[in-house]
């Protein structure tokens, strides 16, 4: 580490006069050899560039190496483009534009450079040369940045005007901006104000040894300069390129002596990189490791951090993927599928150990704390606003750990889709609700209504261990055996209970299965409904299907979307499943596959951006009787949902007993779920429903009165869940998630303990 800065040492490659394959070739030897970087210019060819073929853009080239390499990072040295003071001379060939002329436009290089971060997973990094327009480029480049902000980016400067543009998109990761130039005061106030690192790109050959005295003087300028603006003078990491054949003695001073924390070798010749990696680099790094200092974030990340949020404290093992708002990577993490979210810090552990820091530290934060797995959760509670979110989605791993009973592993974080493909090789699948995109953790510690839900039961069904970290940040394990009552509850209540770190699933032999989709006139929606529920019903359990119904448009008929799926790949069969669901209502369109499940499950897994607040009501029926079919078509023709689904359940589901589970509504035959824009106007019309229901799935419900709490689980489970909730989160700190109050002690007390 620097001795003076905090900032781990960065020994990089600075490209002067390459073509595309060759600056794909010296990064992938400087990724080989364990050389941090790789930085290229933007200046086009002269006619003095006699050994550079043709100025090409710097982005363009860099996607070029990108795709070649795999973990080195990517840095342009721009300059930005300003306009000519004078009028541009004129060649027979257009106008000529002065050298100064020549750069980047900050909108676009903003642009450029967070797209190809996002493509890269947060390999980049961007160098602005000091002079004109550079101070105004910085906070363009940094708002286009914010895309966390969905108010338009506009600046009036001397040298750029922006009138008012979409911001984004959020970069991978805090794209650290450089400030590139001499040691000129103000180039080194500008790095001082806006930058996250100073590079001094003036150090002719055969004047090392003045380099030291003059980056330390450099250094007080950029020091007092950043205590001047509030900022943290170790926020800025001090970068040197140097030229030649260096030897460690030369380069030393500038670690120990001058604070370096990043040195980039321009060279273009590969026997001159791997020389300085083998004799020169060894030395500067075991000289840099030695005093330790903490590195601090930017002051552009401090300003945006909540008061009540005691950031410094963040365990050390948990900063390094942490995201605050002031982070360009916080428009990714802040918000869920459906509902908008402010948190104050999304922490994302990548083990079972984190997951316990994370825990240990939010506890003790004076905010709300939510669970995140995937961040589809139709009920929205796993973002909040102000407070902590633990997002497990790092932890995505899917292992096989016996083939002859099918037993797998499964990381909370991963998705379903993933899931799929990856039990596909083995002629296995799992029953995972039917959108690939939802994250493991939230849906299978609920239930999980999927494709196969009528053959082969609920996703917790096929639950056999669990590994997870309580309230108190001590990690278990539970299965019918050990922590036997914990993993009753974890099946339906689990969010309540804590994080579950890994499902130990036994799957099912799964070959190709048949698909089908039908658009049916839904205009006798009652009818439809009682139709299509007694052809459900009767099917036999290979064939599952849903029912969608969208908000009726002005002189249109009623449209509705019945999907099905057959477990079986023989067509005959297949079609003779089908034709009783087709039948229910006059048929507008039909498409029918044979397929792998994967293929169904397969879905994009991009950024949640979800805004404003869900609004969700959902129940269990036993039957779709006439009485339910009229209540939920007075729903539809209302106009209060603009999505309105029935999932066809039954079968296996409601082979294993209602007290096995804390999820308790076995003997439904159907999930209902309305979505709506008006909790009034949808609740007006959802609650006459509710006594034709005979249960209540969470994953679907946004609804808050406590009445919810007693549909979700009868006064048994509910009672035995307070008193596990007791002993296992006394202090409520998992109150998130559809929140189960712990018992007082009189109740407890005459609970039965199972």
């Amino acid at each position: 580490m620097s001795t003076r800065y905090g900032h781990s040492l960065r020994l990089g490659l600075l490209l002067t006069g390459t073509d595309r394959d060759s600056a794909a070739e010296l990064a992938r030897l400087g990724e080989e050899l364990g050389y941090d970087l790789i930085a290229v210019h933007d200046r086009p060819a002269t006619p003095d560039d006699h050994d550079r073929p043709s100025g090409l853009d710097p982005w363009t080239l860099l996607s070029w190496v990108a795709g070649r390499t795999g973990r080195i990072t990517l840095a342009a040295l721009t300059r930005p483009a300003v306009a000519p003071a004078q009028p541009a001379a004129t060649a027979a060939s257009g106008p000529v534009l002065p050298a100064a002329a020549y750069g980047t436009v900050p909108t676009v290089t903003g642009r450029a450079a967070a797209s190809l971060d996002l493509l890269t997973g947060g390999r980049v990094e961007l160098a602005l040369a000091a002079g004109p327009g550079a101070d105004e480029a910085a906070e363009i480049i940094r708002g286009i940045w914010s895309a966390s902000d969905r108010s338009p980016l506009s600046h009036d400067g001397e040298h750029y005007r922006v009138p008012g543009m979409e911001r984004g998109p959020a970069p991978a990761h805090d794209i650290p901006l450089w400030i590139a130039g001499g040691a000129d005061p103000e180039a080194l106030r500008l790095a001082a104000r806006k930058a996250d690192a100073w590079l001094l790109t003036s150090s002719p050959d055969g004047e090392r040894g003045d380099l030291p005295a003059t980056l330390k003087e450099a250094n007080a300028v950029i020091d007092e300069a950043a205590k001047e603006a509030g900022r943290d003078p170790r926020e800025i990491r001090r970068m040197v390129h140097v030229t030649g054949a260096p030897q460690a003695s030369d380069l030393l001073p500038l670690i120990e002596e001058a604070g370096v924390g990043t040195i980039l070798l321009a060279t273009d010749d590969p026997e001159e990189v791997r020389r300085f990696a083998r004799d020169t680099a060894p030395a500067l790094r075991a000289a840099a490791q030695q005093n330790r200092e903490a590195q601090v974030k930017s002051v552009f990340v401090r300003s945006k951090r909540h008061p009540d949020i005691d950031y410094d404290a963040i365990p050390a093992s948990l900063a390094a993927d942490a995201v605050e708002p002031g982070d360009p990577g916080y428009a990714r993490v802040r918000s869920t599928y459906m509902r908008g979210g402010a948190p104050g810090l999304v922490l994302r552990p990548g083990t079972p150990e984190e997951v316990s820091e994370a825990v240990r530290y939010a506890r003790t934060q004076p905010v709300k704390l939510s669970i995140r797995s995937g961040g589809h959760g139709i009920s929205g509670r796993s973002t909040n606003r102000g407070g902590i979110v633990i997002d497990v989605s790092r932890m995505d791993a899917i292992e096989v750990l016996d083939k002859e009973t099918r037993r797998v592993r499964i990381e909370p974080g991963a998705r379903w889709g993933d899931v799929a493909a990856a039990l596909a090789p083995h002629g296995w699948a799992l029953s995972s609700g039917d959108y690939g995109s939802v994250g493991v953790g939230g849906l299978a510690t609920a239930g999980g209504i999927g494709w196969f839900v009528r053959e082969h039961g609920l996703t917790i069904d096929h639950l056999r261990a669990v590994e997870m970290v309580l309230a108190d940040g001590t990690r278990v394990r539970a299965d019918e055996n050990e922590n036997a009552d914990l993993f009753w509850a974890v099946r339906g209540a689990g969010a309540n209970f804590g994080i579950v770190t890994s499902f130990e699933f036994e799957v099912d032999e799964v070959g190709d299965v048949g698909f089908a989709q039908f658009i049916v006139d839904a205009t006798d929606t009652a009818g439809l409904l009682e139709r299509w529920g007694a052809a459900v019903e009767a099917a036999p359990r290979d064939v599952t299907s849903t029912l969608l119904i969208g908000r009726p448009q002005p002189g249109q008929p009623v449209i509705g979307q019945i999907s099905a799926v057959v477990d079986s790949s023989d067509s005959d069969t297949i079609v003779s499943r089908l034709q009783p669901i087709a039948g229910v209502a006059p048929l507008l369109d039909y498409s029918i596959q044979v397929m792998p499940y994967y293929a169904i499950m397969a879905g994009p897994h991009g950024p949640q951006m979800g805004q404003g607040e869900p609004v969700a009501r959902s129940g269990l029926a036993d039957h779709l009787t006439p009485e339910l079919a009229a209540a939920a078509e007075k729903l539809v023709r209302s106009g209060q949902t603009y999505f309105f689904q029935i999932r066809g359940m039954g079968g296996a589901s409601s082979d294993v007993p209602p007290d096995a589970t804390a999820y308790a509504g076995r003997s439904a035959n159907f999930q209902l779920v309305a979505f709506g824009q008006s909790k009034r106007g949808l609740d007006e019309q959802w609650d006459p429903m509710i006594d034709h229901f005979s249960g209540l799935y969470i994953n679907f419900e946004t609804d808050q009165r406590p009445e919810r709490l007693h549909e979700a689980y009868p006064e048994g489970h509910l009672r035995r869940l307070r008193e596990l909730k007791r002993r296992y989160d006394p202090e409520n700190v998992f109150r998130d998630n559809f929140p189960i109050e712990p018992a007082e002690p009189a109740e407890a007390a005459e609970s039965v303990t199972v």
